[in-house]
C-alpha cells in the first residue's frame, strides 16, 4: 500500500510518500480500505514534535492521521463477519496509521457510516465532530447568551456557531480575513468579527456582552475575550493554536477545561453523537480543504500557516 510516514520530527517537507507492506487486523480488528483521512492541527505539532496532546511522543518511524473513513475489506480473528463490505469510520487512536491507503483500527471503535454521508464529512464528525459534542455539553448554553467562538472558520468553528444557533443564543464567530469571515457568517455567526483588525476588540460588545467564550487559541486573543466576558460568564477552553497558554483567576468568571476524564470516558457517546447530528442536519461539518494522500504536507502547511478553512480532509485515489 502507499502510506505517508515520517522519519524524523521536523517540518512538513519530512511527510513523504512511501510503499509499505500491506496491515493485517489482528484479533478483534477491522482493515479499511481508507477513502479519507482527517488532517488536524495536533497532526502538525505531532510531525514537528513539539507538542503530543494527551499521548506520548510517538516511536518512528510514523505513518500519521487519527481518523480514517472507508470500507472494511478485511477483518481479524474474532469479529463477525457482517463488518465486511461496511463503509466505517473510526479514530485510531494517537497510534495514527490514517493517511494511508489501509488502516487498521479495533472493531470496537468503528461506526458505521450513516446512509448518504460521504467519507470527509465521516471523518470530520467522528474527529472534530466529537470535539464539538463535548464543548457544546460543557458550555450549557441557553437562548440568553452571547457566545464567542474562536476560529470560527476552522474545523471546529461550523459547528460551534451551528450548536450555538440550534438553541437560540447570539453568536459572535472570530476569523482572519474575507474567506473565512464569510465562511462565520455563513453558519449562522450573528456578529462576525476580523481580529486581524487592530480594532477588533472595539466591536465586540456589539451583539451584547458576551456570556460565553469558546476558545481553542488561548494567547492574546484568548485573554482579552475572557476580560470582556460579563460578570458570571464562563470561557471554554479545548486548545491554544496560538502556541501559548493562558492562566485565568477571576472568581466572578469560571474556566472549564473540556479534556479530562469525565469527557474521555464517555468517547464513543460523542462520537456517535457527531454522527448522528452530521447525518440529521443538527450540525454538519465543514470540509474545506481537500488534498489527495500525496499532498499531506501542503496540507499540514495550510494549517500551520492559517490558510486553511474548515476541516482539511486527505483524499485516497481509487
Amino acid at each position: 500500500m502507499h502510506a505517508i510516514r515520517h522519519h524524523e520530527f521536523g517540518p512538513a517537507d519530512v511527510l513523504r510518500l512511501e510503499t509499505l507492506p500491506d496491515p493485517e487486523p489482528a484479533p478483534g480488528q477491522l482493515r479499511i480500505a481508507v477513502e479519507a483521512a482527517g488532517v488536524h492541527l495536533l497532526d502538525t505539532s505531532i510531525r514537528a514534535g513539539e507538542a503530543f496532546g494527551a499521548g506520548p511522543a510517538p516511536e518512528l518511524p510514523l505513518v500519521p492521521g487519527r481518523e480514517a473513513a472507508g470500507v472494511v475489506d478485511r477483518i481479524g480473528p474474532d469479529v463477525d463477519a457482517e463488518w465486511l463490505g461496511r463503509r466505517v469510520v473510526a479514530h485510531l487512536g494517537f497510534g495514527g496509521g490514517g493517511y494511508a491507503e489501509q488502516a487498521v483500527v479495533d472493531a470496537g471503535r468503528a461506526h458505521p457510516i450513516p446512509d448518504g454521508m460521504d467519507a470527509g464529512t465521516a471523518v470530520a464528525a467522528i474527529g472534530t465532530g466529537r470535539t464539538a459534542t463535548a464543548i457544546l455539553e460543557l458550555a450549557e448554553l441557553v437562548p440568553e447568551d452571547v457566545v464567542v467562538v474562536t476560529s470560527a472558520a476552522g474545523g471546529l468553528g461550523p459547528l460551534l456557531l451551528q450548536g450555538a444557533a440550534n438553541v437560540g443564543a447570539r453568536t459572535v464567530g472570530l476569523a482572519g480575513g474575507p474567506d473565512k469571515t464569510a465562511l462565520a457568517s455563513r453558519f449562522g455567526a450573528t456578529l462576525v468579527i476580523d481580529h486581524r483588525s487592530p480594532d477588533w476588540q472595539l466591536h465586540l460588545r456589539d451583539a451584547g456582552i458576551p456570556t460565553v467564550v469558546l476558545d481553542g487559541v488561548a494567547g492574546p486573543i484568548g485573554r482579552a475575550l475572557y476580560r470582556g466576558l460579563a460578570p458570571g460568564g464562563r470561557l471554554v477552553r479545548f486548545g491554544w493554536s496560538s502556541g501559548v497558554q493562558n492562566d485565568y483567576a477571576d472568581p466572578q468568571r469560571r474556566v472549564i477545561d473540556v479534556l479530562g476524564p469525565p469527557i474521555l470516558d464517555r468517547i464513543d457517546e460523542f462520537e456517535r453523537a457527531a454522527l448522528t447530528a452530521a447525518a440529521d442536519g443538527t450540525r454538519v461539518p465543514h470540509v474545506g480543504t481537500v488534498l489527495t494522500l500525496a499532498e499531506a504536507a501542503e496540507a499540514h502547511r495550510a494549517l500551520e500557516t492559517r490558510t486553511a478553512v474548515g476541516k482539511v480532509v486527505l483524499v485516497v485515489p481509487r
